[in-house]
């Protein structure tokens, strides 16, 4: 396979709300972004984000009368070529972060040099791999299953019906609290005799009278059609080995998320989970110029609205990281904004003032002593 050679300033990973908001902000400043993203069913990640899997939206500001998840990012996607932001669909399946330009290898023959690059792979739902839960056609994801319970149960789908949601932790016990605002009822199938969650968080689901708990259970198929959505789930006792069907009309999928992080491990700071570590106000991770937006790095709030913000943070800091370093010029003398030129050679730098100091480091000028 022929490699195929790319050198950009400012490469993205992601077309989420993060990652189409860096390119926006990035094209905006004439850095002409390059991203990268492609869909991969095996690693759960889609062009787009989770907000392809969702219905309407209802909570993002400017679209008063809601509108649906996969239109929304088309308009992002619109708006981000529009500015020239280049993307290209290819498969990342390698990267080089210990020097600038960064190197990014992907499975098509690309070769990506990055002077700056903003990762916003998001953070893919933990799924229980059963039937009935994939996105339609295949399934009923998005006809009545979601992993989103803010996202999506403030929906007439899911208003005053009986839902069920699936954990035992505090994301469960999250969004099953949330989605009793309004559903008729709603229950927790949970395959063990006790829950995982923080005791807070128990405490608060424990004594919600509109939550119920079938406990030693597993959902081993979600039931319904198109026409109709879900209708019921096939549960599984684990202590008496039956199966049943439980009536229903909508499935929370609620057992965590997983950022999508494993192309930087070793090479970038995380938490123990995966997400990756940001510093203080800024989007920046351990490794300079490498800046990270959305849910790759934000384990708690995970809202578009927010993704999209982190994603501006993110171009923002990329454009004042690139304005502090020296800019080619094609004498091979390179000039930064502040006026400064570093000689073809590298050794001198002239100040704006005409005042001439050496480019090498104090400790390399000692030993040259």
């Amino acid at each position: 396979m022929t490699t195929e050679k790319m050198h950009r300033e400012v490469v993205i990973i992601g077309t989420g709300p993060a990652g189409l908001t860096a390119a926006i902000y990035t094209a905006r400043a004439n850095l002409s972004p390059l991203v990268i993203d492609a869909n991969d069913a095996e690693r759960q990640l889609i062009p787009g984000g989770q907000l392809m899997i969702t219905t309407e939206v209802e909570n993002y500001p400017g679209f008063a009368g809601g509108i649906q998840g996969p239109e929304l990012m088309e308009q992002f996607r619109q708006q981000a070529l529009r500015f020239g932001t280049e993307i290209l669909e290819a498969n990342i399946e390698r990267v080089d972060l210990s020097a600038r330009p960064f190197k990014l290898y992907t499975r098509e023959g690309h070769e990506v040099e990055a002077e700056t690059l903003i990762i916003a792979s998001g953070a893919s739902a933990k799924w229980l791999g059963i039937p009935g839960e994939a996105k339609v056609p295949a399934g009923l994801g998005g006809n009545g299953v979601s992993a989103c319970a803010t996202c999506d149960g403030p929906l007439p789908a899911f208003r005053n019906k009986r839902l069920v949601v699936v954990g035992g932790g505090d994301t469960a016990m999250e969004e099953a609290t949330f989605l009793t605002r309004y559903a008729a009822r709603v229950y927790v199938v949970h395959r063990r005799g006790q829950l995982r969650a923080s005791k807070i968080m128990q405490d608060k689901a424990l004594h919600n009278p509109k939550i119920e708990f079938i406990w030693n259970t597993e959902v081993r198929e979600i039931l319904g059609t198109m026409e109709d959505g879900v209708t019921g789930v096939l549960l599984y006792n684990n202590k008496t080995d039956e199966e049943s069907v439980f009536p229903c009309d909508g499935v929370f999928i609620a057992i965590g998320h997983k950022p999508n992080t494993e192309l930087f491990k070793g090479q970038l700071e995380m938490d123990e989970t995966g997400y990756l570590k940001t510093a203080g106000h800024s989007m920046a991770t351990n490794v300079p110029g490498v800046f990270a937006a959305g849910d790759v790095q934000d384990s708690f709030y995970r809202q578009a609205v927010t993704a999209a913000g982190s994603g501006c943070m993110a171009a923002i800091d990329a454009e004042r990281f690139l304005d502090s370093l020296p800019v080619p010029m094609p004498t091979g003398e390179e000039v930064t904004m502040e006026g400064e030129v570093v000689t073809a050679d590298h050794k001198k730098i002239i100040m704006p003032d005409g005042e001439v100091v050496s480019n090498k480091v104090e400790a390399e000028v000692s030993a040259a002593d």
